[in-house]
């Protein structure tokens, strides 16, 4: 019986590396993608029970968002996907309250990515 619970929890883990490793790997090209396109502002939030939020934006020269990229999620089945209606706008009409009005996560996220570090 000890060792049955043993092999299901070692099954569970190796699962486990393989799909966050997969997950990793789709974000990595999501990302490298994203930062072919221009400048690149990044933010996270959550915490360890709360679902985490990557928001990442690529700016052209004008400072308008040419691409953007959105992950969320609290498994290993969270995927990258793009924010709609963002595209084309100027950095400084963007506003987190009004592009998530319900999502306090998301809002902190875009806030964060929208303070580019410069260097």
């Amino acid at each position: 019986m000890v060792s049955t619970l043993i092999t299901v929890a070692a099954i569970a883990w190796l699962c486990q590396l393989a799909l966050g490793g997969w997950q990793i790997c789709q974000f990595n090209r999501a990302f490298d993608k994203l930062c072919q396109r221009g400048r690149v502002g990044v933010g996270r939030s959550g915490g360890r029970f709360k679902p985490r939020v990557v928001v990442a934006l690529a700016l052209d020269e004008q400072d308008r968002v040419c691409d953007t990229l959105l992950m969320r999620g609290l498994t290993v089945f969270a995927r990258p996907r793009k924010i709609t209606g963002l595209e084309g706008k100027y950095l400084q009409e963007l506003n987190p309250d009004v592009i998530f009005p319900q999502d306090p996560l998301c809002q902190n996220a875009l806030s964060l990515a929208l303070k580019l570090k410069h260097g």
